[in-house]
């Protein structure tokens, strides 16, 4: 197959075409029926038919997930759980995790509280093994500690990714664009590279934009045409990095006061954690010298340089006890 197919057409049926055991991995972001315009359907569905329409789609899904083979399943609260106990107690699958991912935004509420997150439902397909690629996905440490690795911690469970703004240039006209930081995590933790990778609703291309950059294979399948129109303008777009990620990605740890330890450090983070996110390369190399700026030689700061240079970084200034330095000249 080719590294990316792109699929106009109803994924009850599209994936039906699809071969048995085929893919690694399926991320999935369906209807959460909640009345949303998506062109081609508005999202309405009565209770009982919304159940059998996940059902359906689920099944289809399982006939071409291989066995030990990751799901992931973006849902509203009001429906999570449904989704929950098709998975278990109907599909038999074993549960890995339920994320939940925080954002800062949403919709205001005058009674009741207001919706401050989504729920992904991560389950796995029995009779093989499951991938999963902690290191691909860790986090920067508080502290640097002889004991930590500090090749990272586990992120956990609750995640924070800011929404796709209607403000920023790479926004798409799909309802609900999800971030490609949150997708990134997915596929680096539950595929390998040129793994198959399958998005029954892949609306903006999210999915398919991620995958092509982290050298996986990828099959997204869509209904609105006008969206695979757009998918296809997208992933032919330079890229400059993905357009979301997790802010402890840029925590500089605590305590690093060894020079040696120091200056291996801050070239290891860039490479382990901002490797797909060379705008915020500038933004961690600032919050690493306002922290540790006293500390820091001549040496370092010219060693610094070069490596900021060596990432597009230069001719930057920051403000440190009420003076300019210049750091990249």
């Amino acid at each position: 197959m080719d590294k990316i197919e792109l699929i106009t057409g109803d994924a009850l049926e599209e994936l039906k075409k699809l071969p048995s055991n085929a893919a690694d991995l399926i991320v999935a972001d369906p209807p959460y029926n909640l009345s949303k315009n998506y062109k081609a359907t508005h999202d309405s569905m009565e209770f009982n038919e919304f159940l059998n329409f996940s059902r359906r789609w689920l099944v289809a899904a399982d006939r071409v997930l291989r066995p030990g083979g990751t799901i992931y399943v973006f849902m509203g609260m009001r429906m999570i759980s449904y989704m929950y106990s098709i998975f278990e107690t109907e599909m038999n699958y074993t549960f890995q995790n339920w994320i939940t991912w925080h954002y800062t935004q949403g919709l205001g509420k005058k009674r009741g509280f207001s919706s401050r997150h989504d729920d992904i439902l991560v389950f796995s397909k029995q009779g093989g093994k499951v991938v999963f690629n902690l290191d691909a996905i860790r986090i920067p440490q508080k502290y640097y500690r002889s004991i930590n690795n500090m090749r990272g911690a586990n992120p956990g469970n609750v995640w924070d990714f800011s929404h796709i703004h209607y403000s920023q240039s790479d926004r798409m006209k799909h309802p609900t664009q999800k971030p490609e930081g949150i997708i990134e995590r997915m596929v680096l933790a539950s595929s390998n590279e040129n793994d198959i990778v399958v998005d029954p609703f892949s609306g903006s291309g999210t999915t398919l934009r991620v995958c092509q950059q982290l050298n996986r294979k990828v099959i997204g399948i869509e209904l609105e045409p006008s969206f695979v129109m757009e998918t296809k303008e997208r992933l032919s777009k330079p890229f400059y990095g993905f357009d979301s990620i997790d802010e402890r990605m840029l925590r500089v740890p605590n305590d690093l006061n060894d020079p040696k330890i120091r200056e291996e450090y801050f070239s290891n983070h860039i490479n382990w954690f901002l490797h797909n996110h060379e705008s915020s390369i500038e933004k961690f190399i600032n919050a690493f010298i306002s922290k540790y700026h006293q500390k820091i030689s001549e040496e370092e700061y010219r060693y610094i340089d070069m490596v900021a240079k060596s990432h597009g970084v230069s001719n930057k200034k920051i403000g440190l006890k009420g003076k300019q330095i210049s750091l990249f000249s």
